[in-house]
């Protein structure tokens, strides 16, 4: 054989064990792709969340999901926005949507994950028909929370709400039969009311801190359209939202089995919204 012959056989052979390779290799093993995640610090139900959000972005798309936690709300967004994160997932629509608008930044939600529902409590009350005029219900004084509140309370059917815009103030409320006196304060404070006052709308984190339970509720957020602007979502960099890689992130959350997660997490407390209809 001459040694052009074995030059040839040798380059071929070569090429054989390369595409023997690729073959027997799957995609995700050939390429190490890494997606940096900004989030809350987490307690451990978030924990066992994004735990099977990385199982499944690793197996099945190859993809490392690397967390920054922050302590402070106000963080996660500049993060996002200056590039030391790929994304986020801390916030609902209105939160992202009044952040952009106050910082002049165009961050935008690339999918969503979850809800959590938040509640009317009262202990003078069972139900919301026992309310009586010029009662006194406590909502939280920041724009996102006191808008959401208040569309608890439209829900109810205690008040009306104009239909102008999105984020709510009392200067909204078009109807109060009741008389009821809203009075604002800290998100953070208003489970503390509830000796007080004869209603109390409570976020989630700060019901769970107060030791309210679902049960103690007399009135749940319906998943309507008046629920929309609440629905958390990832968050990415306008240029970033045809990321193929992103999308798969997205697609590693949107799943049965993080589903299954919520569930036995949360309970009721958290439900998953990228397959519900909130009309």
């Amino acid at each position: 054989m001459s040694n052009k012959s074995k030059l040839i056989n040798s380059v071929l052979l070569v090429i054989i064990l390369i595409l023997g390779y690729f073959s027997f290799v799957k995609p995700n093993q050939q390429e190490s792709k890494t997606v940096t995640m900004g989030i809350m610090a987490a307690n451990k139900q978030d924990d066992a969340v994004w735990a099977q959000v990385s199982k499944t972005a690793k197996e099945k798309y190859g993809i490392t999901l690397k967390f920054k936690r922050f302590t402070d709300y106000s963080q996660p967004n500049k993060a996002l926005d200056n590039g030391d994160v790929d994304l986020n997932a801390f916030q609902h629509y209105a939160f992202l949507d009044a952040y952009n608008s106050k910082n002049k930044t165009n961050l935008t939600a690339i999918g969503q994950t979850f809800i959590a529902p938040i509640h009317l409590y009262s202990q003078s009350y069972k139900n919301v028909s026992d309310f009586q005029d010029g009662d006194t219900i406590v909502v939280p004084n920041d724009a996102s929370n006191e808008s959401r509140a208040l569309y608890v309370l439209k829900n109810a059917g205690l008040i009306e709400l104009s239909s102008d815009s999105n984020l709510k103030t009392t200067k909204d409320i078009t109807k109060n039969p009741k008389n009821l006196k809203i009075k604002e304060i800290s998100a953070d404070q208003t489970a503390r009311t509830l000796g007080d006052a004869k209603g109390v709308v409570v976020n989630g984190n700060y019901a769970t801190a107060a030791g309210l339970s679902l049960k103690d509720s007399i009135f749940t957020e319906p998943l309507n359209k008046d629920a929309k602007l609440w629905i958390n979502v990832i968050a990415a960099r306008s240029s970033d939202k045809q990321n193929k890689l992103y999308k798969e992130v997205v697609k590693s959350f949107q799943t049965k089995e993080v589903k299954q997660v919520i569930q036995k997490q949360y309970g009721d407390a958290e439900q998953p919204a990228w397959d519900k209809n909130f009309n």
